[in-house]
C-alpha cells in the first residue's frame, strides 16, 4: 500500500516522555505521515516542537479544539486523517472525543480517560461514528507475546489454571520532583489511581490478551509506601477468571533498582509458558513430562500473528520500539483495507482498542474500590 496516513499530534512537546516514541513507530513503516500538531499548551513551546519536526507553521496549533476545528475544514486530500494524543491522563477524554465525534480515527495513550464513564462515552462514540481508536499497550506488540497468546488457545497446555503477571518499577522508591512524576502523583491529572493506573494497567491488558480470558472478580492490596504521596506506588492483586482459572498481579513503582521487568508466567493442565520484556525474543514452553522448549523470534515454527509482528532476522533482538510500531502498523493497515473496501486480514485486527480501554478503566477503579474495602473480593463489571 503506497497511500500514507496524515495524522496530527496532541501533546508531545518540550520534556514530553512519550511522544517521541510515538513518531518514531509511526515513521517506521512509512505507513504515516506527521503534517499537524499541538504539542504543548504553550504556543511558543508547540511552535518550538512544531518547527524542530518539520511540520508547517499554519498546521501548528494553539489547542486541541483549534487543530480539530480547523483540520475539519480542510479538504479530504490535505486535512489528517489520525488525532494522536500523547498527553497526560486528565487530556485524553475531550480531545479523544472530539476528534472522534468530528470524523477522525484516535490513537490514544492508556489508560483511556480519567474515569470508566468516561470511558464508555468513548465506546459508543466509537461505535456511532464507525472511526477507529487505537491504545498504546505496547507489550502485545512483541511477536512472542502474540506468539503465547496462539500457544494458548491452541489448547496445546490444555485449559489455563494459573496466571502470573508482574511489573515492578523502582523510579518512584523516593520522592521524586519531575514532570513526569509530578503529573503521575497528582490524583486531578492521573485519576484514582497511581502504580495501578500506570504499569498496572499494563500489566492486566497483558494478562487477559495472552490468555484471552476475562477478570471478573478481584481482590486488592493497594499501598502508598513513600510518605506524603498522594496515590498508590505499589499493590498486589488476586484475580478470578472467567474460565474459573486464578492469578496474581503485583505493580509496584516502589522496587528500588527495577526498570521495566514486566514478566507472565500462564500454566496449563499440561504445561506452562512464560515471557520476560528483558528476553523479548524468547517465549518459554514448560512440559509437565518432557523437557522444556525456548521458541524464538523470526523462527519458522512460530504462528501467523508472531510472523506478521516479526521485523528482523532471527537472532537480531526486537524491541520496544519495534513492539510498539506493530501497533502502529496494524492500526494503518486496518484504516486502508477498510478505506478500499478491502477484508482486513485477522493479522491487521490484532490491536488494542476501545474494549480494552473500557475493561482498564474497569480495573483502575475495582482494584481501587477493594483496596479501600474490608469486603476485599469486588467484582469487575464494566
Amino acid at each position: 500500500m503506497n497511500e500514507k496516513i496524515r495524522y496530527a499530534m496532541i501533546g508531545g512537546g518540550p520534556g514530553a516522555f512519550i511522544g517521541a516514541v510515538h513518531r518514531i513507530a509511526a515513521r517506521m513503516d512509512n505507513l504515516y505521515e506527521l503534517v499537524a500538531g499541538c504539542f504543548s499548551s504553550s504556543v511558543e513551546k508547540s511552535l518550538e516542537t512544531g518547527k524542530e519536526i518539520g511540520i508547517a507553521n499554519d498546521r501548528i496549533y494553539a489547542n486541541y479544539q483549534e487543530l480539530i476545528e480547523k483540520e475539519k475544514q480542510l479538504p479530504d486530500n490535505q486535512r489528517v486523517q489520525v488525532i494522536c494524543i500523547v498527553t497526560p491522563n486528565h487530556v485524553h477524554f475531550a480531545p479523544a472525543k472530539m476528534a472522534l465525534e468530528n470524523g477522525f480515527h484516535v490513537i490514544l495513550d492508556k489508560p483511556i480517560t480519567l474515569t470508566l464513564e468516561e470511558a464508555k462515552v468513548l465506546k459508543h462514540l466509537k461505535e456511532q461514528t464507525g472511526k477507529e481508536l487505537l491504545l498504546t499497550h505496547t507489550y502485545t506488540g512483541y511477536p512472542m507475546v502474540k506468539e503465547a497468546r496462539q500457544q494458548l488457545a491452541s489448547k496445546k497446555l490444555g485449559n489455563i489454571r494459573k496466571v502470573y503477571v508482574e511489573y515492578p518499577q523502582g523510579w518512584l522508591s523516593k520522592s521524586v520532583e519531575s514532570k513526569q512524576a509530578d503529573w503521575r502523583t497528582d490524583p486531578s491529572k492521573s485519576g484514582v489511581a497511581g502504580a495501578m493506573g500506570d504499569i498496572g494497567t499494563h500489566a492486566f491488558n497483558l494478562a487477559e490478551y495472552v490468555t484471552s480470558l476475562q477478570v471478573v472478580k478481584l481482590c486488592a492490596d493497594i499501598n502508598t509506601v513513600v510518605e506524603n504521596r498522594r496515590l498508590d506506588d505499589d499493590g498486589a492483586v488476586l484475580l478470578k477468571f472467567n474460565n474459573g482459572a486464578s492469578g496474581v498481579l503485583m505493580a509496584s513503582q516502589v522496587a528500588a533498582g527495577e526498570e521495566n521487568k514486566v514478566k507472565i508466567r500462564v500454566y496449563g493442565e499440561n504445561g506452562g509458558l512464560e515471557w520476560h520484556q528483558e528476553d523479548a525474543n524468547s517465549l518459554v514452553l514448560k512440559h509437565l513430562d518432557e523437557p522444556a522448549q525456548i521458541l524464538r523470534t523470526g523462527a519458522s515454527y512460530l504462528g501467523s500473528f508472531a510472523t506478521h509482528n516479526t521485523r528482523v532476522p532471527a537472532g537480531h533482538p526486537e524491541g520496544y520500539l519495534e513492539a510498539f510500531a506493530n501497533l502502529y502498523r496494524n492500526f494503518a493497515l486496518t484504516i486502508l483495507y477498510k478505506n478500499q473496501g478491502r477484508e482486513v486480514p485477522k493479522e491487521c485486527l490484532d490491536f488494542p482498542g476501545v474494549e480494552e480501554g473500557v475493561r482498564g478503566m474497569a480495573f483502575i477503579e475495582t482494584v481501587i474500590a477493594s483496596g479501600q474495602s474490608d469486603q476485599k473480593w469486588v467484582e469487575l463489571t464494566i
